[in-house]
């Protein structure tokens, strides 16, 4: 068994910074110790962290690592690779691959291939449709975050819109029900509307108005009301709106929330304003909305109104990202440069680092109510980021990891950067370099 002291780092944990040590014997946290420094034997490895923070690694519950099917945009081990790269220890995986995970057979592929070849902690979300509700019920909860439902336009079997079936999943599923909004409705309808004034080639500064707060708030506010007449658990994803901010509470304390939300990453650094200079590479569902908007929802983070920070990473080549808004591909990479954009924003002043880490770290764990991860915490899983606060880097061509080869940061200077990422203790991330040998663990949920 190995074991690895981290001296002498900031160490940031439930609400506090202090200066202290974490003794790591094998994948776990034997020791966190404040201001003291240990004696240690000559078998302890020693990382002097003078100047550094100390984080638990991220945990995040919205990626899409597009495998099977869709490998030529990124796959289970080169994503994985961005993630520890950026601080992110742990993932949850969405079912809108080829096949779709919509069957226990496929969600066992799935978790067999994370195993084989994940370089970060791995989990995966099993998606409902219309017709396989006795699929969900064979579920093992203890292996899945919970159930995906996508509410707006989606691929193929994976658009959930008969009443009868949503009444079905909503009120048998008993388990977190996390979806997608936006009212496929209301953008159809948004779509005759535009091209019917300016034709088929629209521009990106359409998208927003085309997948717009009525889109979203239309869906969420019918989905809220339906888990609210069954007392299902739901879980909203990517909130883009201030109008949809007012369907969830910061008054009930977690433990105890039925509703709850989430913000992703480029939902609190862009908006509508940006895009002019970013064009396609900011297509994003749901869309990027207004300043009001952005800063709604950074506040919603600072007062707990949203529950958690994630990414939504979801990998397209940049030849898919070209045309009209129509028909340019939604999504982009993001996960390797998640962390350092929330701390860039603290250096802004914008948050905290103890938000940074309530927010991606340990509200993610007691949200999805995962088992001994999220926390520095002794017996804990040594899941680690050790962050330079005072290294200034520009994300380049040559220092992204994704598979797909961009990011939407590109020409971005970040502030901090992660130096070395430890998963289940083991140092997967060192300053640049990537151990290939590391593989990370089924996460598992209680």
């Amino acid at each position: 068994m190995n074991k690895i002291l981290i001296k002498n780092a900031r160490i940031v944990n439930e609400g506090c910074m202090f200066k202290g040590s974490v003794l790591i014997d094998g994948d776990k946290i034997a020791e966190v110790f404040e201001e003291v420094v240990p004696e240690t034997a000559s078998n302890v490895q020693v990382i002097d962290a003078e100047g550094k923070l100390l984080l638990p690694g991220a945990i995040d519950d919205q990626v899409h690592f597009r495998e099977p099917g869709l490998t030529h945009k990124g796959d289970i081990a080169s994503e994985s690779r961005a993630a520890v790269a950026g601080g992110v220890t742990s993932f949850m995986d969405m079912p809108n691959t080829k096949p779709q995970t919509t069957t226990i057979a496929d969600l066992e592929w799935k978790l067999q291939r994370g195993a084989e070849t994940s370089a970060a902690n791995y989990s995966f979300f099993f998606g409902g449709t219309n017709d396989n509700m006795d699929e969900i019920r064979k579920l093992d909860r203890s292996r899945v975050p919970g159930l995906k439902l996508f509410l707006g336009s989606s691929t193929g079997n994976m658009l959930v819109d008969k009443k009868e079936s949503l009444e079905r999943i909503f009120g048998e599923a008993d388990m977190l029900i996390a979806i997608h909004a936006e009212k496929e409705e209301v953008i159809k309808r948004n779509i005759a509307y535009y091209t019917g004034l300016y034709g088929e080639d629209l521009d990106i500064s359409f998208h927003s108005k085309i997948r717009s707060e009525e889109a979203c708030y239309a869906s969420s506010s019918e989905a809220v009301e339906l888990a609210t007449r069954l007392n299902s658990r739901l879980h909203i994803l990517h909130l883009s709106t201030a109008k949809e901010l007012t369907l969830l509470s910061n008054e009930i304390p977690l433990s105890e929330k039925k509703i709850t939300g989430e913000v992703c990453v480029h939902h609190l650094w862009f908006h509508d304003g940006d895009y002019a200079k970013f064009g396609n590479r900011i297509k994003w569902n749901p869309s990027i909305k207004t300043l009001e908007d952005r800063i709604a929802l950074r506040n919603a983070v600072n007062d707990n109104t949203i529950d958690i920070v994630a990414t939504d990473h979801a990998p397209h080549l940049l030849s898919e990202k070209e045309g009209s808004c129509l028909k340019a591909a939604s999504g982009g990479p993001l996960i390797q440069h998640s962390l350092v954009a929330m701390l860039e924003m603290v250096a802004e002043g914008c948050f905290t680092y103890e938000k940074v880490v309530e927010k991606m770290a340990h509200m993610s764990a007691d949200l999805f109510h995962i088992d001994r991860r999220g926390y520095i915490r002794p017996g804990y899983y040594a899941d680690l980021v050790l962050v330079d606060p005072e290294k200034s880097w520009t994300v380049a061509p040559e220092n992204i990891v994704y598979k797909c080869g961009w990011a939407p940061f590109e020409g971005t200077t970040f502030h901090h950067s992660v130096s070395q990422t430890f998963v289940n203790g083991q140092l997967v991330y060192d300053n640049g370099v990537i151990n290939d040998e590391v593989r990370g663990m089924e996460v598992r949920y209680i």
